[in-house]
């Protein structure tokens, strides 16, 4: 993980750390690096809940599999108590360590990223649902492209922890093109679904409506964590 370890801690000389032995400062800097690692780690881990509950709103929607439409309000219970914890220890850690400069930009940034994270389970969980009163209707005949963007916004929720994981950049700054390829897409669908004739209910197209705004709303968030992660490796905000 590229911390702050590698760079010299710079708190302004007082009383008390200047009569401190030479390896104080060490000592602390290594304390605080496990406390950010295993922060990010956390994190992390929060996101693969949140990836596998993508997947499964995907087996809901596109294949038609009700027990994976049934699981993911047990995982977002999941994600919900991680979410909980980590914001806690992002408190405490600002609380009790009183970090600087990129030290600090981290645990901000974290704070922010694991509410995407949430509202990403959230709605993953909303598609599921879409996905139960889905089933009584035949097949939609937009689903195949549905899909597609499902997939592309899934592929957009892994980026972005792959940017995390590294504190890349520049992988952080893709989230933005591949964001756009999405927005493209919901419009697109959103005119077909709309458009197309019903000789029966309309519901299957409002539903399916609903859940490409999830899906849109997903890629919005992936591209937040990108932001965040950019603003953290190099002090800008996009």
């Amino acid at each position: 993980m590229n911390t702050a370890s590698s760079r010299i801690d710079s708190q302004p000389a007082t009383a008390s750390n200047i009569s401190q032995p030479l390896g104080g400062a060490s000592t602390f800097r290594s304390a605080l690096d496990l406390k950010l690692t295993r922060l990010q780690r956390d994190v992390l881990r929060m996101g693969a809940l949140v990836e596998s509950s993508c997947l499964l709103a995907r087996e809901a929607l596109c294949d038609r599999n009700i027990d994976a439409a049934k699981k993911l309000k047990k995982h977002d219970k999941q994600v919900d108590r991680l979410y909980r914890q980590i914001e806690v220890d992002c408190v405490n850690l600002i609380t009790l360590e009183a970090p600087v400069t990129q030290d600090l930009r981290l645990v901000s940034a974290l704070m922010q990223m694991i509410r995407d994270l949430e509202r990403i389970g959230d709605y993953a969980k909303d598609i599921g649902e879409v996905s139960l009163k889905l089933f009584p209707y035949p097949p939609n005949e937009a689903m195949d492209q549905v899909q597609i963007m499902l997939d592309r916004c899934r592929s957009m929720v892994a980026l972005s922890l792959l940017s995390l994981s590294e504190l890349d950049a520049d992988t952080g700054r893709e989230l933005k093109e591949k964001d756009d390829v999405v927005d493209d897409d919901y419009d697109r669908l959103y005119d077909l679904l709309v458009e197309s004739p019903t000789a029966g209910s309309v519901e299957p197209n409002v539903l399916m409506v609903l859940a490409i705004r999830y899906l849109e709303r997903i890629a919005d968030h992936a591209t937040n964590i990108g932001r965040r992660v950019v603003f953290v490796v190099t002090g800008e905000r996009h």
